[in-house]
């Protein structure tokens, strides 16, 4: 199996009190290393994966450097008229990212 290419690592998540992804804090790709922990809103995370950009829950692998534990492909999702950011293979009419740890 080919070892998979992320360009964001999603390690914690943050909602509103109405489901909805308030922001995420994420490793993201710079070349061929990552960067450090860095926050993005909603609305940013949803425009990088409109752009093409490959977003997966996942964990860093301590003392690795820049090496992850990668879970599910993150997925934009078309439900009633409104966009729903998933892991992969889940359903919900809300924003949810199964085994990433809430904070």
């Amino acid at each position: 199996m080919a070892k998979q290419k992320a360009d964001i690592v999603i390690e914690t998540v943050r909602y509103k009190p109405n489901g909805e992804m308030d922001w995420v804090r994420v490793y993201e790709r710079r070349g061929p290393t990552f960067s450090d922990l860095i926050i993005l809103s909603r609305e940013e995370l949803v425009k990088r994966l409109r752009d093409g950009q490959k977003v997966f829950a996942g964990k860093r692998i301590p003392f690795m450097a820049s090496t992850f534990e990668l879970s599910r492909p993150v997925i934009l999702k078309q439900n009633s008229g409104s966009l729903v950011i998933l892991t992969e293979n889940t359903q919900a009419n809300h924003d949810k990212l199964e085994d990433v740890p809430l904070i």
